[in-house]
């Protein structure tokens, strides 16, 4: 089950350009994980990121330049600093982590009130969907309330990191929202 905000905003887009997206999320709900995916399509064996890693995806001659930043609670306090000129926002859910769901809605409402984000687009990964009792899709987008969110286009994606499933329909979420002019 997919959702995703009714609104026809415009992400700006120039040809030829590359397009900043921050993947961002609690520790351990996959961020490193899906980055690796995007650009090796394949597993690495990860660590718990302090600082970030940045990969460019190229997907149909258009370049994401992305930045995974470390999500452990001493470093969100500073995620702000890698907002500047974003485009798109990736927030990775732990589909199994139901104690520290609002702690991640807390973060998200923190990161779209702040002024450099506010025409940035919103994709959520519904992360580890292939875990046993995991959160549904349409559970994690009422903890957090999506439907609430009116002033940024968003997209909430089930998927598993590890074998990238779900991972190419967020991309094309993404892409779908640089073509509308």
């Amino acid at each position: 089950m997919l959702a995703t905000s009714q609104q026809n905003q415009k992400v700006p887009s120039y040809v030829g350009s590359e397009h900043k997206v921050i993947i961002v999320g609690l520790d351990n709900a996959g961020k490193t994980t899906i980055l690796y995916q995007f650009s090796m399509n394949e597993v690495v064996h990860t660590s718990p990121t302090i600082g970030s890693n940045v990969e460019e995806i190229v997907v149909n001659n258009t370049r994401f330049l992305m930045w995974d930043i470390g999500g452990q609670e001493s470093l969100r306090s500073s995620w702000n600093t890698y907002y500047t000129n974003t485009e798109f926002v990736i927030v990775v859910v732990d589909s199994t982590d139901r104690e520290r769901i609002s702690v991640t809605k807390e973060e998200l409402y923190k990161m779209l009130a702040h002024e450099d984000l506010k025409k940035a687009g919103l994709l959520i990964f519904a992360n580890k969907q292939d875990v046993k009792e995991c959160m549904t899709v349409a559970e994690i987008s009422q903890f957090l309330k999506l439907t609430s969110i009116k002033d940024h286009q968003w997209h909430i994606q089930a998927c598993c990191a590890l074998t990238g499933e779900g991972l190419c329909q967020g991309l094309e979420w993404m892409m779908s929202r640089l073509k509308i002019r």
